[in-house]
């Protein structure tokens, strides 16, 4: 019987980059402080503990939309199927730039995923 695999979604804004002109760095920082606040929150569960057992097969898949409505779209759409996730808001400006699930295993967040892209620059 194999392993159920675990992974943690990143979906973050491409129009901060297209639209904005943000530097790629800056939306790359946004993506990690989304994960490292999530892991962090979600510590203790039993998936992130499995998830960072083994720190060289981490898999992550990092998700894009367009604009910060379809962002908080998707945001609603997690709190209403009660997932775990951190939305990352960009200080001082106060607007959501990414957000972060924490590690679940694949078959029970994927849906929720389903028709956005990969993030590609």
């Amino acid at each position: 019987m194999s392993k159920e695999q675990i992974v943690q979604y990143i979906v973050v804004r491409s129009d901060l980059l297209k639209t904005l002109s943000w530097p790629l760095g800056a939306l790359i920082a946004q993506a990690c402080h989304a994960a490292t606040a999530v892991t962090h929150q979600f510590y203790q569960h039993e998936d992130t503990q499995a998830y960072l057992c083994d720190l060289d097969s981490m898999h992550k898949v990092v998700l894009e939309v367009k604009t910060e409505a379809e962002l908080t779209a998707l945001e609603s759409k997690l709190i209403e199927g009660a997932v775990d996730h951190k939305m990352w808001i960009e200080q001082p400006e106060n607007y959501p730039t990414c957000l972060a699930v924490r590690p679940y295993p694949k078959a029970q967040v994927q849906k929720y995923f389903k028709g956005l892209k990969l993030y590609k620059n």
